[in-house]
């Protein structure tokens, strides 16, 4: 560990001893519960600060003082060697700044699965996951050090601003089944998952299998499920119809595009918040993505398996389908989170 710190040291050049307003103070004394010790900041620099941790600290406390997430504390980890608690008097280095945000190492370069589901059941044919599989696989994700992450984080990480944690994975669903409401969410909340639910809104509230506008907020009012949206009818947004001349068919797009949008937010008053879009049979092309791009769309997903790397297309990025047939061996072999340097998609 001190290797590393020294190693640190090096690379930041001069580094100062802590200003005293801003290291970490010991807690006043309360007469209801123990307060735990703050650790001590030795040096720092605008890149880094060491950190020599008190007994019981944890590295997710030491990221939420002083990184301001507990969900950082996979950068303390990174940063040192892939340490996994937090020794007291063993120095940390704590980045202040993103020291690798586009996950290239030697040899290889992170990608990011997103994982796309539709309905969660024993009815619907090869979309439909069973409940127990889809809970079977999230607490595989959880239990085996990956971070299911939210689908706007990828916009810092694809700008190459804002890292992600190394088996950094996004779950979506697609169309609106009630069945993801009643069977995915309350795994969802159980586990403190984010996830992003695409929706085409002339299916929301059609009754049937189809979830409601009521439900959709309270999933959104939770902070883990983000309502987006997957277009107003569903249609093939490359596809012509029948006597749709090029006016017409530039028309309907906006509608397709801006109509959803636009009806989401109003919904679940979420104004300026409906920036991402799922691709209607994962097709687009030159001039949907023109209209996605006027539209102010940011992110677009595809059915095209595989990661996405840092220099993925935003509008084109890459998802990988969970089918109901899938075993936890199957689901797993899904999971691309890194690709060796000259390895093809």
């Amino acid at each position: 560990m001190l290797a590393a710190v020294a190693a640190a040291l090096a690379l930041t050049g001069c580094v100062s001893t802590p200003d005293p307003a801003t290291a970490p103070t010991e807690p006043s004394s309360s007469k209801t519960a123990p307060v735990a010790v703050n650790g001590e900041i030795v040096a720092r620099s605008d890149r880094l600060l060491i950190y020599v941790p008190a007994s019981g600290e944890t590295l997710r406390g030491i990221a939420g003082r002083l990184l301001g997430s507990d969900d950082r504390d996979w950068q303390i980890s990174e940063a040192n060697g892939g340490a996994t608690k937090a020794d007291p008097g063993q120095p940390l280095v704590v980045p202040l700044k993103p020291m690798n945000p586009v996950g290239v190492r030697a040899g290889n370069f992170q990608t990011v699965p997103i994982l796309c589901y539709h309905r969660l059941g024993t009815t619907g044919g090869k979309m439909a996951v069973s409940p127990a599989s889809f809970a079977a696989q999230m607490e595989w994700l959880s239990k085996n050090d990956y971070r299911v992450v939210k689908l706007s984080q990828l916009t810092g990480y694809l700008e190459g601003k804002e890292p992600l944690p190394p088996k950094a994975v996004v779950v979506t669903f697609d169309d609106g089944y009630e069945s993801v409401y009643k069977f995915a969410y309350p795994v969802l909340r159980k586990l403190g998952m984010p996830a992003t639910m695409f929706v085409y809104t002339d299916f929301v509230g059609a009754g049937g299998d189809a979830v409601s506008w009521a439900q959709l907020s309270e999933m959104q009012a939770s902070g883990l499920m983000d309502i987006q949206a997957h277009s107003k009818t569903h249609r093939n947004l490359i596809e012509r119809t029948a006597g749709e001349n090029e006016e017409r068919y530039k028309r309907n797009l906006d509608s397709e595009t801006a109509g959803p949008r636009d009806l989401i937010e109003q919904k679940l008053s979420t104004k300026d918040q409906v920036r991402h879009y799922a691709y209607p049979y994962g097709d687009a092309n030159e001039q949907v993505l023109e209209t996605l791009t006027r539209q102010k769309y940011t992110l677009a997903v595809t059915v095209n398996p595989g990661g996405n790397a840092f220099y993925a297309q935003p509008l084109m990025l890459r998802r990988t389908m969970i089918f109901g047939d899938h075993d936890l061996e199957a689901f797993k072999a899904r999971l691309q989170t890194s690709r060796r340097i000259g390895q093809t998609p």
